[in-house]
């Protein structure tokens, strides 16, 4: 399994560059016999909150049972792995033609290094969308302290009448 991490490689939109582009990834893909950067699922990086951050992945048709998600010495692991090819079975019976077959359910990793500090919180399946939650946990000793003020006339005479 290859270690992808992070593309910033921002989306195409126009088809023919993208097309373009997707051909030279699978070229380059079938060469170095890497997985092509257009098998990655694309997904949204949200900040909730100082602490609270959701990590949503595209994975359109893929049921519970067909998703791994692991961490590993602070490596989150996704892998989607299709069990059947219940499309073409399920039809070639049905005599039903396929004119365009643009989703498919490939093989795919996805893998990101997290902090030290950040625990996944909450995993769920719903629509296609793999929804992540974790929480950027900050120990008690590492947050600011708020130290307060006294005025310096009531410290004084409390000394004093201690001091009677």
């Amino acid at each position: 399994m290859a270690y992808r991490s992070f593309s910033f490689i921002p989306t195409l939109s126009n088809h023919s560059l993208s097309d373009r582009f997707t051909q030279m990834d699978n070229l380059f893909s079938r060469l170095t016999g890497e997985t092509p950067v257009s098998d990655t699922p694309v997904y949204n990086l949200l900040q909730k909150d100082k602490i609270h951050y959701e990590l949503q992945v595209n994975v359109p048709g893929y049921n519970q049972n067909e998703l791994d998600i692991s961490v590993l010495n602070n490596q989150l692991t996704i892998i989607g792995n299709p069990k059947n090819k219940e499309i073409t079975s399920s039809n070639e019976k049905n005599d039903i033609k396929w004119l365009h077959h643009g989703i498919e359910k490939r093989k795919f990793s996805f893998c990101l290094n997290l902090e030290h500090r950040i625990t996944i919180h909450k995993a769920n399946l719903d629509k296609g969308l793999l929804t992540l939650q974790f929480i950027y946990d900050i120990p008690e000793q590492e947050k600011p302290q708020k130290i307060t003020i006294s005025e310096h006339n009531k410290s004084l005479s409390a000394l004093e009448n201690n001091n009677i």
